[in-house]
């Protein structure tokens, strides 16, 4: 994806929005397809290089994955539409001749892929994803008939892409303005891309 430098983020922030964001699209591209194939998949970020999941023994990511084991995990949200009048400020021009664009976050991690096959292994991530997410569960183990129906996947990340785009190329009193008006409509994804804004823009209120 493409990566402004006003838009590019750390290690530590694109690791933070993936652990708040456990759900992506896992994107295994195989040799020699015409498209790759992607999963939509619940995933668990175990630390900042390793990442498990599991997923049915039919999905067709299995034979890609045999094919080429470099995947990336796709995860993007926190968006909100940026109207083109809230990019011309009170007094400064026509509001409808402003250019309107989308606020989002999105971090792309470009792994290696293992894939985990027996059942103690399967245990495991599925012990750890639960962990994460549930509580009061018996251990996956005594579900362990089911687990011919799975397969385990750990990812072991190479690459990290961040990209937040928040308004980074304007200045602070434009940023200011959009950030009202976000504040204003509060809908849906509002909040979460006002909150980056104001993260990114140490300057504006917060």
């Amino acid at each position: 994806m493409l990566i402004h430098p006003w838009d590019a983020g750390s290690e530590a922030e694109s690791l933070a929005f993936v652990r708040e964001n456990s759900f992506g699209q896992l994107i295994a591209a195989g040799r020699g397809r015409d498209v790759p194939v992607v999963v939509p998949t619940q995933f668990l970020l175990v630390d900042d290089r390793r990442i498990v999941l599991h997923l049915a023994r039919p999905n067709p990511v299995w034979a890609a994955i045999e094919e080429n084991a470099n995947v990336v995990l796709a995860v993007a949200g926190d968006w909100a539409y940026v109207r083109g009048s809230w990019k011309v400020m009170p007094g400064e021009g026509d509001p409808g001749a402003g250019i309107p664009t989308t606020y989002y976050a999105a971090v792309q991690l470009i792994c290696q892929a293992r894939v985990v096959t027996d059942p103690e292994g399967k245990a495991e991530i599925l012990r750890q994803q639960i962990a994460a997410l549930d509580e009061g569960l018996v251990d996956p183990a005594e579900h362990v008939r089911q687990f011919r129906g799975i397969r385990g996947l750990e990812l072991t990340v190479s690459e990290i892409k961040g990209k937040f785009k928040y308004g980074g190329n304007a200045d602070a009193a434009h940023r200011a303005y959009v950030a009202g008006r976000l504040a204003e409509r509060d809908g849906p994804g509002d909040a979460a891309a006002l909150g980056h804004l104001r993260r990114r823009s140490p300057v504006l209120p917060g």
